[in-house]
């Protein structure tokens, strides 16, 4: 059974928060290099980013609605990056999970590393008495998933591998300002909606205590593994 190292980066900046995602991935492969077997190290970062707009490598650019000069009036910055998937947002009162783990060593693969990802997810905010589900044709964590108007995106989910080791993650809406993905088509869907655990239950949600609950889970999905 793997021991999961979680650390809690608070507050932190997304383009830092990148770079030490790609030096945690660079330890993890050299470790599969020198050793010549799955690597167990692994970290799981825990951190909520000032207002930041990225972009996924397939993702088109035309999804970011804002100018220059307004993401400057809003305080939001924007970066095109590595991991898949297309536009998303995170800022303050969102959850974002970078997992760096050698999926070799879990004896999974990239499909069933997300899926375990939305499971967990699926099961956080089912302790708030939300339904989650999972949208055809979309990834991320979704309520009224099936509904042709109705549903509404709550966490996004995208990744990267490299020689089997994962950076990146997810991203949970819980007490997010919501305005920020006016100016965007989330994810590249235009007729599809974002919430939060706060909007849907009329009330700020405690982030120490959905952190508790994610981390829980998340242990047990991936000990599951093995």
């Amino acid at each position: 059974m793997a021991n999961f190292n979680y650390n809690d980066l608070g507050l932190k900046d997304y383009k830092a928060c990148w770079d030490y995602q790609e030096e945690l991935l660079a330890e993890v492969v050299n470790d599969k290099r020198t050793t010549g077997k799955p690597s167990a190290k692994n970290h799981f970062l825990l951190v909520e980013h000032p207002h930041v707009y990225t972009l996924g490598k397939s993702g088109d650019e035309k999804n970011l609605l804002a100018a220059g000069d307004f993401l400057k009036k809003i305080e939001a910055t924007f970066y095109k990056i590595n991991r898949g998937g297309d536009i998303t947002y995170h800022g303050p009162g969102q959850i974002v999970g970078y997992p760096i783990i050698d999926l070799e060593f879990y004896k999974i693969g990239v499909r069933g590393y997300i899926e375990k990802m939305e499971q967990a997810i699926i099961q956080t905010i089912a302790e708030y008495g939300l339904t989650g589900g999972l949208k055809e044709g979309a990834t991320g964590v979704w309520l009224d998933a099936g509904h042709k108007v109705r549903a509404r995106k709550i966490c996004a989910i995208g990744v990267r591998v490299s020689r089997f080791v994962t950076m990146h993650g997810f991203a949970l809406n819980v007490n997010t300002d919501m305005r920020y993905f006016n100016y965007i088509n989330p994810c590249g869907f235009a007729s599809f909606g974002v919430t939060s655990i706060q909007q849907e239950l009329g009330k700020e949600i405690s982030m120490e205590k959905v952190k508790t609950i994610l981390k829980a889970i998340l242990k047990e999905k991936f000990n599951q593994a093995f």
